[in-house]
């Protein structure tokens, strides 16, 4: 199936600027369920209740209030937070070009696909010019009534837009608790180097699944062609035993892997 975009915008890199469409790097592939009514097994839907009362409140009475101090509010009506958004735009302006080692994982939150609208010519020029300097683009784009920061920079040969998350949505490392106990003696460290050193390989992520998932689809539709499919059972926690034991353990466990592949 053909990607579709969903919106469009222009990158504003030159004098007319560079038509583009944006497209969706991601999906959710969650499990989501149905809440239903036990015995009709009728679709249940949300109400709004009042918290003191428990009765229903409908829609032309709800408000929406910003709690200032404990059981204080300001209200705010939708015309009120329209006038607030900001002014719509289809600008993707940049504001700089900086080594791509100054943006740190912390900031990135979700990634979009940039494919051109228009000029194709000018669009591979701006993607070759990306790869050769090793640097990505920090823009300032509005989309949907929400304003947004992003890094511009290049996958597989076509643009990608990675929106960026706020300076005051960060949370330093710095105000971690300092690590503490015992340093390592030279045993843990000489079998936390070997682990290390047998899982070494090179990134591939389609051996990584969402076992949850597959697992439930697959119960489901056991259940939907009248099986009765048994539940794995539940692993009993047990206790935890020192470093190096663990370490112990999952280069035992790491050793038996490779036999077996080898048998």
């Amino acid at each position: 199936m053909a990607a579709r975009a969903i919106w469009k915008g222009v990158l504003k890199i030159g004098r007319d600027g560079l038509p583009v469409k944006i497209y969706a790097a991601v999906e959710d592939r969650q499990v989501h369920f149905h809440v239903l009514q036990n015995r009709t097994k009728s679709r249940v839907k949300q109400q709004m209740v009042e918290e003191e009362t428990g009765k229903e409140v409908v829609r032309e009475n709800l408000r929406k209030g910003y709690e200032v101090a404990p059981g204080t509010f300001v209200i705010l009506d939708d015309s009120e937070l329209n006038r607030l958004k900001p002014e719509e735009s289809r600008d993707i302006t940049p504001t700089r070009f900086v080594p791509q080692s100054e943006v740190s994982n912390e900031w990135y939150e979700r990634p979009y696909y940039l494919g051109p609208d228009d000029d194709n010519a000018q669009y591979f020029a701006l993607v070759e010019s990306l790869q050769e300097s090793d640097r990505i683009g920090v823009v300032r784009w509005t989309m949907r009534g929400r304003s947004y920061v992003g890094a511009l920079t290049v996958q597989e040969g076509y643009l990608m837009l990675i929106k960026l998350r706020y300076s005051d949505e960060i949370l330093p490392a710095r105000e971690l608790s300092a690590p503490s106990g015992p340093a390592l003696d030279a045993k843990e460290l000489r079998m936390a180097k070997e682990l290390v050193n047998a899982l070494e390989g090179s990134f591939e992520p389609g051996q990584f699944r969402d076992e949850y998932r597959q697992r439930v689809l697959e119960f489901v539709d056991a259940k939907a062609n009248g099986l009765h499919p048994r539940l794995p059972q539940i692993k009993e926690k047990t206790m935890t035993t020192s470093l190096d034991n663990q370490l112990a353990k999952s280069l035992a466990a790491l050793k038996r892997g490779r036999e077996q592949k080898v048998a």
